[in-house]
């Protein structure tokens, strides 16, 4: 399978997964705008500030779907000349604004419910707008379970949030239900304390989502299970000592890109490593559905003792510090006094000052060669 070949599928793809989305938000815009308009009624009627504010995050729950939808078409767009990587990314703008949505209607209730602690309005419920609050608490409870299965199922990290969102609203509308009932019972008013709440909590989900789209907009720490699953397909390759510097960069969901270096044998021949190469980009898109754009390739000595030796001492005297993570990419030319490798050096030092004592220590136990010490940054478990 070549490239071309691996974006045709990937586009396919694409559009089941798109369609799925679609076909779930549609869903769930219906299911909250249903629920908002009847709690909106029992809310106006009992004089209920939470449960008008309960209908207002159904009716932001309602717009996160259709921004949802209107992120995932845009992203759908063919690559072209001016973003040859494809408009996936626009989904995580899309999930950017229904952060702000859902964080602007936190602030909003938090403000209503603050009014109506100052100036307290007396509450009616009735049995129609309970077995309402009930039945909301219910729709919740499937609505989220199925929006949730079906995001999991196509990688959708957007269905998760909203799936998890609507258990999360069944809550709450469990809490309005119970200060309902408290009322009814007791006589004691806590609608405009539980809207508080919900607000807090609203807020709260609101800053969680900003946050994390932030993160994937500037680009998160790859996931370990699937960089160490791809180093492990590499390193199956009987000419494979290792795998380094594997950086994979997101063009949206389930668009994904690489790039690698390979520690290979120093008699390996061109046509040997481009059919190497081929296979490997082969299987770590069939099991992982990662591209590898690019693999680079070191080499190591395969003939000479001599430079296996240097390549022990050097390695014990760099992982000698705390802060040197690995050592790779080693190569010593005995006749021509040249060392060269590579250092992954750990965020907490500075990494100019350790290449320096590294090129101290290391000219020190071998003054005749010339050094070339490339400092590599731990992106990748």
């Amino acid at each position: 399978m070549n490239r071309a070949e691996n974006n045709i599928n990937t586009a396919d793809e694409t559009l089941q997964r798109d369609a799925v989305i679609v076909r779930t938000s549609v869903i769930g815009i219906i299911a909250n705008i249903f629920l908002a308009g009847f709690k909106a009624a029992v809310g106006l009627i009992s004089h209920s500030i939470a449960v008008v504010l309960d209908a207002v995050n159904n009716l932001s729950d309602a717009l996160s779907s259709v921004i949802t939808i209107v992120g995932t078409k845009l992203s759908a767009k063919k690559p072209d000349k001016k973003h040859p990587m494809g408009y996936g990314r626009i989904e995580y703008l899309s999930a950017m604004i229904v952060s702000a949505i859902v964080l602007y209607a936190g602030i909003t209730s938090l403000v209503e419910s603050v009014k109506k602690i100052i100036h307290p309005e007396e509450a009616d419920y009735s049995v129609i707008s309970l077995v309402i609050i009930a039945t909301a608490v219910a729709v919740k409870l499937i609505l989220g379970r199925y929006v949730k299965s079906r995001g999991k199922r196509v990688n959708s990290s957007a269905l998760v949030a909203s799936g998890a969102d609507a258990f999360f609203d069944a809550v709450l509308s469990a809490s309005v239900l119970l200060s309902a009932i408290i009322f009814i019972v007791t006589g004691i008013s806590l609608e405009a304390y539980v809207g508080v709440v919900i607000s807090a909590i609203i807020i709260k989900s609101g800053i969680e989502m900003m946050t994390e789209t932030v993160n994937d907009i500037l680009g998160q720490r790859s996931d370990a299970q699937t960089t160490q699953k791809i180093k492990s397909i590499l390193t199956d390759e009987p000419e494979v000592r290792g795998a380094f510097d594997l950086i994979l960069t997101n063009y949206g969901p389930n668009k994904n890109y690489g790039s690698v270096h390979l520690e290979l044998p120093d008699t390996m021949t061109v046509e040997e490593v481009d059919l190497l190469t081929r296979r490997v980009q082969l299987n770590v898109y069939k099991e992982t559905g990662v591209i590898l754009t690019g693999i680079g390739v070191y080499s190591y000595n395969t003939k000479d003792d001599e430079s296996a030796r240097i390549r022990n001492n050097v390695q014990e005297k760099v992982m000698s510090h705390e802060w040197a993570l690995q050592m790779h990419g080693f190569y010593a030319d005995t006749s021509a006094k040249d060392i060269r490798f590579d250092v992954v050096i750990s965020f907490d030092a500075d990494a100019r000052e350790c290449i320096k004592t590294l090129t101290g220590e290391i000219g020190e136990m071998y003054p005749d060669y010339t050094l070339s010490i490339t400092h590599d940054i731990d992106v990748s478990d």
